[in-house]
C-alpha cells in the first residue's frame, strides 16, 4: 500500500499515512481539526541495468553506420571512374 504525505493548513502539522489506493484522501487534521492537504514530492525512482544510455543506442546504430560508411565509399568510387572517362571521351 502506498504512504501519503499529509499537512495540516491550520497548524502545519506533518505526517505521513499508509492507505490502500481505494480509501478516500484525510480531510481532518489529527492534532487541532483543521483541514488537510496532501504534499507532492519527488519519487524516488532507481534505474538499474544498462537500460536504454546513449551509448546503447549507439553501438546497436553504430554498426549499421559502419555497413552504411562502408558502401558510400563504393558509390564514390564507382561514379569517380564515370566522371574520369567522360572527360577523355570527349
Amino acid at each position: 500500500m502506498p504512504t501519503y504525505a499529509y499537512a495540516c493548513t491550520t497548524c502545519a502539522h506533518q505526517f505521513d499515512a499508509v492507505q490502500s489506493f481505494s480509501d478516500d484522501a484525510l480531510t481532518i487534521c489529527p492534532e487541532c481539526g483543521g483541514a488537510l492537504r496532501k504534499q507532492y514530492g519527488s519519487i524516488g525512482v532507481t534505474f538499474n541495468g544498462s537500460g536504454f544510455y546513449r551509448t546503447d543506442s549507439r553501438s546497436k546504430s553504430g554498426g549499421s553506420d559502419q555497413g552504411s560508411t562502408s558502401s558510400k565509399p563504393e558509390k564514390a568510387t564507382s561514379t569517380a571512374p564515370a566522371a574520369a572517362s567522360s572527360p577523355a571521351s570527349s
